[in-house]
């Protein structure tokens, strides 16, 4: 991204009741925030609508705001198997609608997560918000979920990166290897 280029990316922080979704522009290490928001079910609905009003509105954020590349958080077990499924199945939805979208999709661990944007894997929610906030000047939380979300795409915009940088370096060493054998 050093060459001027804004890539825009999509954070998800999927949960059957709340999905968390925010959108960054990322131009070399300078972060925006663009969007965010939470798409919410309602407890009320079975199983099958609630995946469905996940769906549409993963699709309606995609279709409004154009991103590049989307990041979704990974899911942890925890004591409830009931409510780890539940969440894998939000969290497969993400997955699937950004792939059909045509988007790279990343994933990442939440400790990966906040210690990409805290410094600290074990941080605490508000150290997370407060740390979004310092990192996109204007945002203003909406809710803990969207912050979450922003956090992935923070996360992602540092990976990715340097990814990038890497894949780069490896190219040029490739040309230059290539190049010193022919003579």
């Amino acid at each position: 991204m050093g060459d001027g280029r804004v890539i825009r990316i999509l954070g998800l922080d999927p949960g059957l009741r709340h999905t968390g979704w925010g959108v960054i522009d990322v131009a070399g290490n300078r972060l925006s925030h663009v969007a965010d928001g939470t798409i919410h079910t309602n407890d009320q609905d079975d199983l099958a609508r609630r995946l469905t009003t996940l769906h549409e509105g993963i699709r309606g954020v995609i279709d409004a705001w154009t991103p590049d590349e989307a990041a979704v958080e990974e899911t942890l077990a925890n004591k409830n198997p009931h409510s780890t499924l539940k969440l894998g199945m939000a969290r497969g939805v993400a997955l699937l609608v950004t792939a059909q979208a045509g988007l790279p999709v990343d994933e990442y661990l939440p400790m990966l997560v906040k210690k990409s944007v805290v410094g600290t894997g074990h941080a605490e929610k508000t150290q997370v918000q407060h740390m979004v906030k310092m990192l996109l000047p204007g945002f203003q939380t909406s809710t803990a979920d969207a912050a979450d979300a922003l956090a992935v795409a923070i996360c992602h915009a540092h990976h990715a990166e340097t990814r990038r940088r890497v894949a780069g370096m490896a190219a040029k060493v490739a040309v230059r290897a290539a190049g010193g054998r022919r003579r």
